[in-house]
């Protein structure tokens, strides 16, 4: 297949899918290797963002998601203004970052650190998608565990958990939010508004 070929079948790929489709399954599908398929990819990532498309393709760990430019958030928003998701709150951000340095985490641990009861800000962010269920922890009643998803990087802008902003001082035994944990959660504040036009999240968010 030759590198024009490839490239509008991706490009229609992964425009069709939506979300974001794991290397392997473009390998398997494309009858390519995993080193080319990711090469024809970031060429035309490179190439969307060199051009100041209204698209972006964006690596997510190991998947390819193709989405709108950040920069066309405020005419995307006007544009589809009754699909807008709410804000997340202050609560709910405070959740998400706990989650997302210290992961995975029981909700026993998010309300250690928090000092609230925090049963409802959890069933928020799976309804939005932005944490999942991970399984069990190995202890006397085996208590639920949480991530962030696929969907988190997307709304934040962030192609790993790598690129989470750095919180030096906190740790797993801290008993309230550390000051970077602060500027951390401005820093996705920011990032949420920057980015909330490549994520589709579903239901609202109803605390204040």
């Amino acid at each position: 297949m030759e590198l024009k070929e490839l490239e509008s079948a991706i490009e229609g790929i992964l425009f069709a899918a939506g979300d974001p489709m794991s290397v392997e399954r473009l390998c398997l599908t494309l009858d390519q290797d995993r080193e080319t398929v990711d090469s024809v990819c970031q060429r035309l990532a490179d190439n969307y963002s060199y051009e100041r498309r209204g698209i972006r393709l964006v690596r997510m760990e190991n998947s390819w998601q193709m989405c709108s430019a950040p920069e066309q958030a405020e005419y995307i928003r006007k544009a589809l203004e009754n699909r807008k998701p709410a804000k997340l709150s202050q609560p709910a951000l405070e959740v998400l970052a706990i989650v997302a340095y210290f992961q995975p985490v029981t909700r026993a641990y998010i309300e250690q650190i928090r000092g609230v009861d925090s049963s409802y800000t959890v069933g928020l962010l799976l309804e939005r998608g932005l944490i999942r269920e991970a399984g069990r922890l190995a202890v006397p009643g085996r208590p639920m565990q949480f991530r962030t998803t696929k969907d988190f990087l997307r709304s934040f802008g962030l192609a790993s958990l790598k690129d989470l902003p750095d919180l030096a001082s906190a740790s797993q035994e801290d008993l309230q939010l550390t000051m970077e944990m602060e500027t951390a959660l401005r820093r996705l504040r920011e990032a949420e508004s920057e980015g909330e036009s490549t994520s589709e999240p579903s239901g609202g968010e109803g605390e204040t």
